[in-house]
């Protein structure tokens, strides 16, 4: 379900407890209700994504790699979702699908193309915001990190992380015009 979608109906369960409360509010000007309950809405979803963040993941698996370490640059999930969660690291993008069975999907940093950030009205006040990646993958040409927390932060992190991946492969960007 889409965060507008989301909102929308926290929104309508606001006006039905309001209705139900029988509370006189033809005092007020209804743009003022209107405006009112939104931002409650805004600060019950901001309070139920922070209450999430304190719900314990499954415990890190830990790799013996040979080479050289995998590092975690930056661990994230979308706003309000508890079965899915994103992982950047040194050397992929890593998604991890569903609470009791699990879909795990990885995408080489050194596969990526292009990465793109959007962010709607609504989501830039909300802090919000989706990160798209483009790249040849097999399994996926595109995946996108949607509904992140601070997707400036995301972006640059997976900007700086591809480039540095291409760097260390030794790829070389070349354009023809």
């Amino acid at each position: 379900m889409s965060i507008e979608k989301q909102r929308a109906q926290v929104v309508s369960t606001i006006w039905k407890a309001v209705a139900q409360s029988q509370v006189e509010l033809s005092s007020i000007p209804h743009d003022q209700q209107e405006q009112l309950v939104s931002e409650i809405a805004d600060q019950v979803m901001m309070t139920v994504d922070a209450l999430m963040d304190d719900i314990p993941d499954a415990p890190p698996i830990d790799y013996d790699l040979e080479d050289e370490q995998e590092v975690v640059l930056w661990e994230g999930r979308p706003f309000l979702s508890l079965v899915e969660s994103y992982a950047i690291t040194n050397e992929r993008l890593k998604i991890v699908k569903g609470m009791f069975s699990r879909d795990i999907e990885n995408f080489e940093l050194i596969r990526i193309q292009d990465i793109d950030l959007s962010q709607g009205a609504h989501e830039r006040v909300m802090g919000i915001g989706d990160v798209t990646i483009r790249g040849h993958d097999a399994s996926a040409a595109e995946v996108v990190l949607r509904n992140v927390k601070s997707p400036e932060a995301i972006y640059e992190i997976l900007r700086k992380a591809w480039l540095d991946a291409r760097k260390r492969h030794g790829l070389q960007f070349r354009e023809y015009m």
